[in-house]
């Protein structure tokens, strides 16, 4: 079993399921318990506009699939912000223009690269040291952000409004958890890529908070969960010869359905 270990593509991969599963995890606490999960697909999916422009430019991908996203991101909680459209009505726009601006680039880049469909799909297996070095400091940042503001986030989490009479800015609360989702997002394409990054987001939190009594306990399982998932994954798809991306979302996908089970049988 431990002898897959001796590759270098299997040790750096098992790295970055760590550091997704781990940072996905926690992010998606958040993102559940505030009904995110739209808002979550709609920045992986405009995130394929930013790393085709890259593709098509010659720039790093990740480079421009954050920058494109955090915009969008920003635009959307602008827009939303002033009433003027409701959320889901913002991510629907962007959502849908991003993907076809990202698809229309398409048709300027000579033949589709292997690059392109890691992102689409992840490939977890192809993850290089320096792709390591640059998702271990995002996740780093990411991290200690949500330690940093761990009182407003979860003040804005459970009462908005008790947030605001205390003073705290929410709105610039608020662009600060879009930017930590998008680059929560963006680190993540390699591992489960674009189509299957927000399910990450959501379903290990989703699982915690089935058998949760309150939140710290509800993001140790959520991590728990998340890390079973991204570690069994890569086993499962190296054992099964399987696109790695889509076997570590389902194995999260069992474990939810298999703790939805035991709940509703026990209860």
């Amino acid at each position: 079993m431990l002898e897959v270990l001796q590759y270098g593509f299997m040790q750096r991969a098992l790295v970055a399921a760590v550091l997704i599963g781990t940072v996905t995890a926690l992010i998606g606490t958040y993102v559940v318990l505030r009904g995110l999960a739209f808002i979550g697909a709609g920045i992986a999916h405009s995130s394929f506009g930013g790393v085709a422009l890259g593709l098509l430019l010659g720039w790093n991908p990740v480079a421009t699939a954050v920058g494109f996203a955090l915009a969008v991101g920003v635009a959307i909680a602008g827009l939303t912000e002033k009433g003027k459209l409701k959320e889901d009505t913002a991510i629907g726009i962007f959502f849908a223009s991003t993907m076809a601006f990202g698809v229309l680039l398409l048709g300027f880049i000579h033949g589709y690269t292997l690059d392109l469909f890691s992102y689409l799909f992840g490939n977890v297996l192809a993850v290089t040291t320096e792709d390591l070095w640059v998702s271990g400091g995002m996740v780093l940042a990411v991290l200690g952000t949500l330690f940093l503001f761990y009182k407003e986030f979860l003040a804005l989490t459970f009462d908005p409004e008790y947030t605001r009479v205390q003073g705290f800015w929410v709105s610039g609360l608020n662009l600060l958890f879009i930017l930590l989702l998008v680059l929560t997002v963006v680190l993540s394409l390699k591992v489960v890529g674009i189509i299957l990054v927000s399910a990450l987001l959501v379903i290990p939190a989703a699982t915690a908070q089935q058998l949760a009594q309150d939140f710290r306990q509800m993001q140790v399982l959520a991590v728990l969960f998340g890390l079973v998932a991204s570690v069994g994954g890569i086993f499962l798809s190296y054992w099964l010869n399987t696109p790695s991306g889509a076997t570590i979302v389902l194995l999260a996908a069992v474990l939810f359905a298999a703790v939805w089970g035991a709940r509703n049988l026990l209860s």
